[in-house]
This record gives structure tokens, sequence and C-alpha cells, in this order.
């Protein structure tokens, strides 16, 4: 499976998987805070493909940007990290 340029990569937490071929994944990261310099937890969720429907709710997994898939479907997971089972 050879891929062309450099996509972007995240690791989450799968929270859903309710649907097919398809979870929702919490990717978490720290930000500054700009007045106060403390560090802020702030948590995005991004619909992935699953094509074999292999991930699980807990699951730590690493998701890949990839075309389009559908409306909010823009990422693809590559690989368990972490399996909870």
């Amino acid at each position: 499976m050879s891929e062309r340029g450099n996509r972007k990569t995240q690791i989450g937490i799968v929270v859903s998987d309710k649907m097919e071929k398809t979870a929702v994944v919490k990717v978490d990261r720290l930000v500054k805070h700009p007045v106060y310099n403390k560090y802020i937890k702030r948590s995005a969720k991004y619909k992935a493909h699953d094509e074999e429907n292999v991930a699980k709710i807990g699951d730590r997994v690493l998701i890949v940007e990839t075309r389009p898939l559908s409306k909010d479907k823009r990422w693809k997971i590559r690989q368990i990290i972490e399996s909870r089972a």
C-alpha cells in the first residue's frame, strides 16, 4: 500500500462504533493559554473509515487523512495501537 505525499496522522480513542464501517475518534491536544500560560486540554472528534469494523469503543487508534468519503468522513483508521478488550 503506497501512499503519496505527506498525510496528517492523529492518535485518538474510539468513542463510538455504532455506524457501519465508521468509527468516531476523539483526539486530545494541549493548548497553552495566551495570558495565564497554563496548558488546557482541547479535544476534537473525527469520523474515520473502518472497512472491517474492527475498532471497538476504548481502542487507541492511528488515523490518517484521506480524500472525502462522505459529508463528514475525511479520515481512515490505519492501525489499532492498543485494544481495550
